[in-house]
């Protein structure tokens, strides 16, 4: 069995070869000056057999969220945040560097190059990001928060990709990518299918006191139409909020 399923942000759910995995939890409906445009699925939260975290950033690495989940469920962080989850008294956690290997149940995953910020604010802890390959039946390639950078190609073959292609807000920080950028990407990893991640899910409050504003539906449009003309021969699954794919 293999599925997909979009929780939110950078979240997702890789249900492969009866490993559940989680990517990024945030998993609450306020976060600081952000709200959620729907509630958070309970379902993509039950039966988890790890968590993978790419980044040190507050909307990735969120330790309320992590704790909803237990602190007995091993969660993986790049190397050098640790130290954040042992203050709080998690009790299984590995910390690995870009083309380190290891193994959760039956699956084998790479943390791989990420072109990101790697801080946690001026005084926080600090970690070079990662992405990670999940390799099973199928293999599915998480690419956390990462700007294009000269090796993407070299992460393919992989069956599916999960591409983030937006933020929260109207505008976008350097370091990410935009849906040109995730086009692009998707053209030098060249996966079977392509998902788009990191958007759709968080909004500024103050952008949108009486409804959710117009400019969160619009990544994932802009996105496919430059997929569309850039890997024209890469299928592209957009996933709202809480749905997900069998593949």
């Amino acid at each position: 069995m293999a599925r997909i399923e979009y929780v939110g942000h950078a979240t997702v759910l890789v249900d492969l070869d009866g490993v559940r995995l989680l990517t990024d939890p945030l998993l609450r409906n306020r976060v600081a000056h952000l709200r959620r445009t729907g509630p958070v699925s309970t379902r993509a939260q039950r039966g988890i057999d790890a968590v993978l975290v790419s980044h040190a950033h507050y909307d990735h690495l969120d330790l309320p969220s992590l704790e909803k989940l237990g602190k007995k469920l091993p969660v993986v962080v790049p190397r050098g945040l640790g130290g954040l989850l042992r203050k709080r008294r998690f009790e299984s956690i590995l910390e690995v560097e870009v083309g380190e290997t290891f193994s959760i149940g039956s699956l084998q995953i790479r943390a791989v190059h990420a072109d990101h910020d790697g801080s946690r604010g001026p005084f926080g802890a600090s970690a070079d990001p990662v992405g990670y390959v999940i390799s099973g039946s199928k293999s599915v390639y998480f690419a956390g928060d990462t700007d294009l950078f000269d090796g993407m190609a070299e992460l393919g073959p992989v069956d599916v990709a999960l591409i983030p292609i937006w933020g929260w807000g109207p505008g976008l920080g350097g370091g990410h990518l935009d849906p040109k950028g995730a086009a692009e990407a998707v053209a030098r990893i060249k996966p079977g299918l392509a998902i788009p991640i990191h958007w759709g899910t968080y909004y500024p409050i103050h952008l949108g006191l009486m409804r959710v504003p117009g400019f969160v539906d619009v990544p994932p449009l802009e996105f496919v139409a430059a997929t569309t003309e850039t890997a024209p021969d890469v299928e592209v699954r957009v996933l709202q909020v809480g749905e997900g794919v069998d593949l």
